[in-house]
């Protein structure tokens, strides 16, 4: 018997299956070890020693490992096919050498791009030895995250308070989101004018031509800068006659685009179906490991953490059989198309993302997805057998007219396409939303018949205005194309690594547009200021290049250790002798748009409006940065540092108290306040005093007593519910205005509604989002992901799906799994745990009880936790409020 070892229990399962009973699969639960999060973890003065530390969950299982590899015949490393799943067998096999429990075993390394029964039997046919230069890619990468986020985030902390970590791929992604806003901050509009005419042909045919030429020359784009330029090109137009020059009917072929990659496959779900990069990656999971198809679990899309475009032999004979038999021999190209990537250190070590089987169409797998995967799966299918079908024939035809005015003469221009021949667009149409570029220019409509030397007759001019406009901020598809260009991250970093900036706060996802938030261009703006080449792009995709080559083999990966750290220790001990003041400056300078919006009066924006004599800078305070007075303490002027430079006269209120009355109810004295986030009232004073910041679209200049009473009234009681008999209330959260009952929650849309909405729509609102809970974009409400056994109080624990993500349920408990959990990793005490700290807040009185029998429970639980699916995990998010005490858990990107 031979012991299998994999990354997940459900690929477990599945495997154990198609191996039969002459193996033991067993699972590791992705990464059995990882550096401890304290000093010396990794020490370069010992030639970068490492020590690694294994969790009680990873012993546990690393115990059941090497107890049945003590009655095997040899093992067999079957985890993941990159870098991270070779890093994982590399663990496993050191742990149980150290064990001693091999002896003279045979120990074999084997790696399949699917999870079907045909690929995971050929592997095993045909072992490797484990990939040396790949773990040393690993080590190399794990200890330059380590040094960095354990060197550069306590210099964050020291300097620049509020800040939570730097990395060594995170900072970099930030300075790209920080640096687009600081375009659009700088960007300056310019006017242009567009001129076009309406015209007829002799047959009666209306069509729209564009202004090309005037004056003898060719118009660029955006040339005609003025109202004053435009009204004399439309006179010139008004009064001319307008003949046909020239028609030109050109054929074009557009080509399909190759299959996805990690990052067009993330890219193409975020503009087609709205998806995260973390959605993406977490649906294409079990894509990958498997579904149970009518008895038989199987695969359904190769490994989708890939940079490669390219499908192996034997899948492009697939996809072009069943090109033939699906579409028609007309669709199918003489040759198979071979593609090669355009993105920077693209190591292309695996295929593209592909389907297992081009003849499971979406059609025919419906029934066994729930929809999230049916339409990645669908979507995934569509890209593939396009890739391999024939071009799509467009006809293009382009109409140039003179237009003369008593010898003054015009070229306008007609466009017009129409498909000839559809091609790949039969099964996928190539979206330029994609981020992708199409070989035939734009898309006209088809333009009437229209035929050299006749003329036209004019039946309207057009003269439309525009501003330039600055370019659109990132949303997560468009940053993470960014990152692949530039050669920053790789593909298994790519969706954690935004997630983690929005877990810190750096950033924030605002109608699917990535803003930074003044925290994350305080970082950006110090690192750039005192870290400049450790942010650097140039530098970056460099040391990408330095591990590539690691991995190849051609490296050292110590030497390349020792080339960073020198000059990185060096940079880390110069800000030692940081001033503050130093620090401030810095980034008075680098935010001056942030920190002093201009003012619409047009004066100083550095001038002090309270004092009139004060300057205006940063200051740096327990909870982070703010602006304030160089008069302090005679004058108290605070501003909260806002992301969208706010400017002083609508954020800004005096640190003296303004009274605002009396409290109808207790007679104590209401105040209206300026803190560090921002203007709030108060009712009374002390530590018993009732605060409630300001809603999003109230500034202190519209505070008067009756809009701080009904504020610091909140929650409000609107009835009882008509079925439960259970209150519902309204009340302004984190996330918005809400109505709440019985631990639902559901917003509303504005804050005058928590304090006008009546029962019966509070009734509807609720209903509406019990309805819409858990079923997604038309699924069926959530289910069990994974059974972690009985309460010790009663009731199933289980790992659900929703529709924002997976959580823990008990009964009627519901917490939500911290970023970057895999929810097939989560332990019976990881669970408990997670449902105490969710009952204590929602008030239902278990949490405390839930807490004492954690024990109890976990022990009746245990056997029951074996069953999920993990990858790679990260540990989990910290508390918002919790002071983090190294900076080792922030390192990874």
């Amino acid at each position: 018997m031979n012991v299998v070892v994999v990354e997940s229990p459900s690929k477990a399962k599945t495997i154990n299956k198609y191996l039969g009973p002459g193996y033991k699969v067993l699972a590791s639960f992705g990464h059995v070890r990882d550096l401890p999060a304290k000093d010396g973890s990794v020490r370069p003065d010992e030639d970068f020693e490492m020590s690694w530390e294994v969790d009680a969950a990873s012993a546990k299982r690393m115990k059941d490992i090497a107890d049945a590899v003590k009655e095997s015949d040899g093992l067999i490393l079957a985890t993941d096919p990159d870098r991270e799943g070779e890093a994982i067998s590399w663990h496993v096999l050191d742990l149980l050498r150290k064990k001693k429990v091999l002896g003279d075993k045979p120990v074999k390394r084997v790696a399949f791009n699917a999870i079907t029964k045909k690929a995971v039997l050929d592997a095993i046919a045909h072992p490797r030895e484990l990939d040396i230069p790949l773990v040393d890619a690993y080590l190399a990468r794990r200890a330059l995250d380590y040094l960095v986020g354990f060197n550069l985030s306590p210099v964050l902390w020291r300097k620049l308070p509020g800040a939570r970590s730097a990395g060594r791929v995170q900072s970099v992604t930030l300075r790209l989101v920080c640096d687009r806003e600081s375009e659009i901050e700088r960007f300056i509009s310019e006017e242009y004018w567009n001129l076009s005419a309406l015209l007829k042909t002799p047959r009666g045919d209306e069509f729209e031509a564009r202004l090309v030429s005037a004056d003898g020359k060719r118009l660029a784009p955006r040339a005609v800068g003025n109202g004053e330029e435009a009204n004399r090109l439309k006179t010139l137009l008004d009064g001319a006659t307008y003949v046909v020059d020239s028609i030109e009917a050109k054929p074009v072929k557009r080509n399909p685009s190759p299959p996805f990659t990690t990052s067009t496959l993330q890219q193409a779900a975020s503009s087609k179906l709205g998806f995260s990069a973390s959605r993406t990656m977490q649906v294409a999971q079990k894509l990958y490991e498997g579904v149970d198809i009518g008895g038989e679990t199987v695969g359904l899309i190769t490994y989708m953490r890939t940079d490669g475009v390219q499908m192996a032999p034997e899948s492009i004979e697939a996809a072009r059989e069943a090109i033939g038999s699906q579409f028609g021999n007309r669709y199918l190209p003489e040759k198979p198309r071979i593609y090669s990537t355009k993105a920077k250190n693209a190591q292309e070590a695996h295929e593209a993302i592909r389907p297992t089987d081009f003849n499971r169409t979406p059609d025919q797998v419906r029934r066994f997805l729930d929809g999230d995967m049916l339409m990645l799966y669908d979507l995934v299918w569509k890209r593939g057998i396009a890739s391999q079908m024939a071009s799509a024939e467009i006809e293009r035809t382009t109409a140039e007219i003179t237009a003369d005015n008593a010898g003054n003469k015009a070229g306008l221009r007609a466009t017009g396409s129409v498909i000839r021949f559809d091609g790949f667009i039969a099964a996928y149409t190539d979206a330029k939303e994609d981020g992708e570029q199409t070989d035939d220019g734009d898309e006209d409509g088809r333009l009437p018949e229209i035929n050299a030397r006749e003329s036209l007759a004019k039946q309207k001019i057009n003269a439309s205005q525009h501003f330039t406009e600055p370019p659109p901020r990132y949303s997560e598809a468009t940053l993470i194309k960014k990152m692949e260009e530039l050669g920053i991250g790789r593909p298994s970093t790519y969706a954690a690594t935004v997630t983690t900036l929005l877990d810190r706060d750096y950033i924030s996802n605002d109608k699917r547009k990535l803003v930074p938030q003044a925290k994350g261009r305080l970082v950006t703006a110090f690192l750039e200021s005192f870290f400049t080449r450790y942010v650097g792009y140039d530098f970056t995709a460099s040391l990408e290049e330095k591990l590539d080559q690691v991995s190849a083999g051609e490296v050292n990966w110590k030497d390349v250790l020792r080339d960073f750290w020198k000059d990185f220790f060096a940079q880390i001990e110069e800000t030692k002798e940081l001033r503050v003041t130093n620090v401030l400056d810095a980034l008075n300078e680098e935010l001056a748009p942030l920190v002093f919006p201009k003012r619409e009066d047009g004066s100083d924006p550095r001038i002090c409006q309270v004092c009139g004599t004060g300057k205006l800078s940063l200051k740096l305070g327990k909870y982070g940065a703010f602006v304030g007075c160089s008069n302090y303490p005679e004058c108290n002027f605070t501003r909260q540092l806002s992301s969208d430079g706010n400017s002083d006269a609508e954020a800004s209120v005096s640190n003296e108290p303004q009274a605002l009355g009396k409290d109808p109810h207790t007679g104590e004295e209401i105040t209206l306040r300026s803190g560090r986030f921002g203007p709030y009232v108060q009712r009374g004073d002390g530590k018993e005093a009732k605060r409630s910041s300001l809603p999003k679209g109230w500034t202190p200049s519209t505070i008067d007593h009756e809009k701080a009473v009904a504020l610091l009234s909140l929650p409000r009681d609107i009835g009882p519910h008509p079925e439960t008999g259970k209150m519902i209330s309204s009340g302004l959260g984190r996330y918005g205005p809400f109505v709440l009952h019985d631990g639902t929650y559901a917003n509303v849309e504005s804050i005058e509604d928590v304090f006008s909405i009546g029962l019966n729509r509070a009734v509807s609102v609720i209903a509406d989002k019990q309805s819409k809970a858990g079923a997604g974009r038309g699924r069926a409400a959530a289910v069990a992901l994974k059974e972690l056994g009985e309460h010790a109080e009663g009731g199933a624990i289980t790992v659900r799906d929703g529709r924002y993500g997976p959580y823990v349920n008990w009964g009627k408990v519901n917490a939500t799994l911290p970023q970057g959990k895999d929810p097939q990793s989560v332990t019976v005490e990881e669970a408990l745990a997670l449902i105490a700290e969710r009952a204590a807040k929602s008030g239902t009185g278990k949490g405390k009880t839930t807490k004492a029998k954690a024990k109890t429970t976990a022990t009746k639980s245990s056997k029951a936790a074996t069953d999920g699916a993990a990858k790679k995990t990260t540990k989990a998010k910290a508390p918002a409020k919790a002071k983090p005490k190294t900076a080792a858990k922030a390192k990874k990107d």
